[in-house]
């Protein structure tokens, strides 16, 4: 018994890591079985920081504060800082000067005439008697998106779909091989599609179409969602004479009455929160018709919320109506989140949140609390350059357009005059340099030398595509907006336009912030690493492992 008990305590004396049996590695999770991408058309980084405290839930934007990961320092990096270019950043991870979309239109040198982003003649419209607004495709598009690469990685079993109130915010999103991009036509307040995705509309569009819905929205009016007095103490007057009127010229504070609209006009929804409605029911039929989620193939749901723009180019960052749509659009986002959880399932699905482009203040706000800043005017600008090189004997017509800060030469008739393109960008940078709003003119083929911070150059150089950008750049000074004598806009080199939200949650997400400064190109490297797929062909972004599991 002795022995038997010492061999016992011999056996029991041996160290513990020695009969310790190897840890049993954790079950890796499952890749999301769907993405979906929320774009807000014209939202600034601070909106969550201001409007925090006034937001009713927190399965809405707080979700992400809470539950997901924040990425705080993203900035565009090119120039300019509109729709078109903002969609396709984030869906393809690269920029002007490898995607090809130079602008929401520009100036094609190759063509000789102006192009819109999503044009395309060879599509024809599908839900709608109004062709012209359906023509639409993402033939240029130059490089593929994640949508793309989704597809190619499942070998095109996959299902991606963009839905949006603008065109290019469903179609671009997409991207090229997408099942189907559905955009709001204003003429008949229905969504349409083009024939590039198929020769009938899916029956569930029509079906969503034959609620008439824009009439049941307008009929609620716009209302506020809070107290007078918050609104009173976060933001600026209620009516101010630099806001636009989008509602009719005496329609000037709260409450707008709407049912006016009712069966007559279906455009000015889209200038109120109800827009997000539309899209978000329309995201919803998408899921359950379309079954998206529904497997173990990655699906991608790319949804772009355009009413706040319209909203902010017509009464700016600092109003009710602002500060109002973000209070609204919160609540539909906890809707859509909760709607996602029971549809998909929690742990199923990853969403990220960000925007195209922020907005600079409207000028005249600017101005009336001694801030810099004032209006310009690029139709106004390509008359008085055509005066000017009048005077010195040259020819009006050698500027062939002006928009989004590019200035287009004339180079056939630069050609018939013998005029080089040194002694014309000569001419016009130093009048342009002399005017007051004007920071800087660059010569966009010599941007990389311009005497500008480095970060600033690489932006323009980014921006800059030879058959799609102009000859010059024109950099105004803080706070001056081309645009009208009220409202705003956006599309400069500035913050104010270039800082944006990215926010995560979902499947793969680690929870916390990220505080470094990241960029828009980043998004697209970030999903593709997460579903372990290729990045977009273009793609020049790295991924934010730090918010990835």
């Amino acid at each position: 018994m002795k022995y038997l008990a010492f061999l016992c305590f011999c056996f029991l004396a041996v160290p513990t890591n020695a009969q310790k049996p190897k840890s049993i590695p954790p079950i890796a999770k499952s890749k999301p079985k769907l993405i979906v991408g929320i774009v807000v058309d014209q939202m600034r980084w601070d909106y969550v920081n201001r409007f925090k405290p006034f937001f009713k839930s927190p399965a809405g934007f707080l979700r992400f504060v809470n539950e997901g990961a924040t990425v705080d320092n993203t900035l565009i990096p090119y120039v300019p800082t509109v729709t078109a270019c903002g969609h396709t950043c984030v869906y393809t991870g690269s920029v002007p000067a490898i995607h090809g979309i130079a602008g929401n239109m520009w100036y094609d040198n190759v063509k000789q005439k102006s192009v819109y982003c999503v044009e395309d003649a060879t599509v024809q419209t599908l839900g709608s008697n109004n062709n012209s607004a359906g023509q639409m495709s993402p033939i240029n598009v130059w490089t593929t998106t994640i949508g793309d690469e989704i597809k190619l990685a499942s070998n095109f079993k996959s299902k991606v779909f963009g839905i949006s109130i603008k065109d290019r915010g469903a179609i671009i999103p997409a991207g090229h091989s997408a099942n189907g991009a559905f955009w709001y036509d204003s003429k008949n307040g229905a969504f349409i599609s083009s024939t590039y995705y198929g020769k009938t509309l899916p029956t569930w569009v029509s079906n969503y179409n034959n609620l008439h819905r824009p009439d049941s929205l307008y009929n609620l009016d716009w209302n506020l969602s809070l107290p007078n007095a918050i609104y009173e103490a976060n933001c600026d007057q209620d009516e101010n004479s630099y806001e636009s009127t989008p509602f009719g010229k005496d329609a000037k504070h709260f409450p707008y009455s709407l049912k006016g609209y009712i069966g007559k006009d279906y455009g000015k929804i889209a200038s109120t929160p109800y827009g997000n409605n539309l899209v978000a029911e329309m995201a919803k039929q998408a899921l359950v018709n379309e079954s998206l989620g529904a497997d173990n193939i990655t699906d991608l749901l790319a949804v772009s919320f355009s009413s706040p723009d319209y909203i902010g180019h017509s009464f700016g960052p600092d109003s009710w109506e602002t500060l109002d749509g973000y209070i609204k659009l919160d609540e539909l986002l906890a809707d859509f989140f909760t709607f996602l959880d029971k549809q998909v399932g929690k742990d199923n699905y990853t969403v990220f949140l960000t925007a195209d482009h922020a907005v600079a203040n409207i000028p005249a706000f600017s101005k009336k609390h001694q801030l810099p800043g004032g209006s310009t005017n690029e139709d106004a600008l390509k008359k008085e350059i055509g005066t000017m090189l009048t005077t010195k004997g040259l020819d009006a017509n050698l500027i062939s357009f002006i928009g989004e800060y590019n200035i287009h030469f004339n180079h056939p008739l630069m050609d018939s005059l013998q005029l080089t393109q040194e002694k014309l960008v000569e001419v016009v940078t130093s009048y342009l340099e002399k005017k007051a709003d004007v920071l800087q003119v660059v010569d966009a083929r010599h941007a990389a030398s311009a005497a500008l911070p480095a970060s600033l150059r690489e932006r323009i150089v980014n921006g800059y595509n030879p058959q799609r950008s102009g000859d010059l750049v024109i950099i105004n000074k803080s706070g001056y907006v081309d645009g009208f004598s009220t409202g705003t806009s956006h599309g400069a080199i500035y913050n104010y336009d270039a800082h944006i939200p990215l926010l995560f949650f979902g499947n793969g997400i680690k929870k916390g912030s990220v505080n470094r400064e990241t960029y828009m190109t980043d998004i697209a490297p970030t999903i593709s690493t997460l579903l372990g797929i290729q990045m977009p062909s273009g793609s020049i972004g790295k991924p934010i492992t730090e918010i990835l599991q």
